[in-house]
């Protein structure tokens, strides 16, 4: 598999974003947004998102530049729609917004709605705990065919809809949770088609609502579904994801009918921790009890006990020093998406330098 620096990859990806006609601002947080996500260990919400996204314009579904629209701004609630907006610029825009809302309130209770992919939701938990703050979100995906099945059933009737917690340390996020509601997210059943090898026990079912570890059905058949983490509890989380940032935010729901997009809504908790008895006090709170969690004696097979947030750190420095690998059919798709806008293949070796 081809390896790249993050600042080759950076730097194709923000041509990829300027030539699908994303303004310099929009192509900066898109090139970002993406890159960290495979510094995190995140492939499924990296860069190999392009082609999806260069798809999505050519159907009319992302819509770069967009002005989201302001539906509600009173006191400690925001409502933002934004409209098929690039995602990443638009969740970012809106969670500053609610970050600056919060100190100014306490807290603030963010709807967002209507974006196109928002990307790894982790991004935006760092963000607010970056600010100081405490984040809680709820994140559906829908306006394309349902792709999980909950808790005892046979067919797939929701997205992957994430749950992400982040609480601030003395330097960025102390403790991070973002993960799908499903066992794997629907990019690292991509990730792993594209590299032709099996997923893990109790991710997968096919199109009969059997066990399969075959990818290839649910990405290259489209047939089948992800299943709920956790059984029913897994389950319950995911639906309550659809309920709150679907029904309650108001964002397009997976009931609706797809138009094969992909549509981000959210509703997020700011809570501005220096309001709430203290930051410093609650920080070292946070940090003990990190501590005491980890005192635990590790169990056979592990080296040490972690707590959330700590396996992204771990594989950001890893690939800072040793580079981000891209899988063969992944990197084709992306040159050929490239190619779709235009770029050539000089473009492409020049953006990512030494590593073409």
């Amino acid at each position: 598999m081809p390896t790249f620096t993050a600042h080759g990859l950076q730097t194709l990806t923000h041509l990829i974003a300027t030539r699908m006609g994303s303004e310099k601002i929009e192509a900066d947080e898109v090139a970002d947004h993406l890159v960290r996500a495979n510094l995190a260990g995140h492939d499924s919400h990296g860069v190999g998102m392009l082609p999806t996204y260069v798809r999505l314009l050519g159907d009319g579904l992302l819509v770069p530049n967009q002005t989201s629209e302001t539906v509600l701004d009173a006191g400690a609630l925001l409502v933002i729609d934004a409209k098929r907006g690039y995602g990443q610029r638009a969740a970012g825009d809106a969670v500053r917004r609610a970050i600056a809302k919060a100190k100014e309130n306490g807290a603030c209770v963010l709807a967002f709605r209507n974006a196109s992919h928002i990307g790894r939701i982790g991004t935006y938990g760092e963000m607010v705990a970056n600010a100081g703050c405490a984040f809680t979100a709820f994140v559906n995906v829908a306006d394309h065919r349902d792709i999980q099945a909950t808790w005892g059933a046979a067919q797939p009737r929701l997205g992957t809809n994430p749950f992400c917690v982040a609480v601030p340390g003395a330097d960025g996020p102390s403790v991070m949770l973002d993960m799908a509601t499903t066992t794997i997210a629907a990019g690292k059943a991509r990730v792993a088609h594209n590299k032709g090898i099996p997923v893990a026990d109790n991710c997968l079912i096919d199109a009969d609502g059997n066990p399969t570890n075959d990818p290839g059905i649910f990405i290259r058949d489209k047939l089948g579904a992800l299943k709920s983490f956790g059984t029913h509890k897994g389950s319950g989380l995911a639906i309550m994801c659809e309920i709150m940032a679907a029904a309650v935010a108001g964002g397009y729901g997976a009931f609706e009918p797809p138009r094969g997009g992909t549509l981000n809504s959210m509703l997020a908790i700011v809570i501005d921790l220096a309001q709430l008895g203290g930051a410093e006090e609650t920080q070292t709170r946070i940090e003990a009890t990190k501590a005491y969690v980890k005192s635990a004696r590790p169990a056979p097979g592990f080296k040490e006990v972690l707590v959330p947030g700590e396996p992204e750190k771990a594989y950001t420095a890893a690939r800072r020093a040793n580079g981000i690998e891209v899988d063969d059919t992944t990197w084709q798709e992306i040159q050929d998406s490239a190619a779709k806008l235009g770029i050539t293949p000089a473009e492409i070796a020049t953006a990512i330098g030494a590593n073409a």
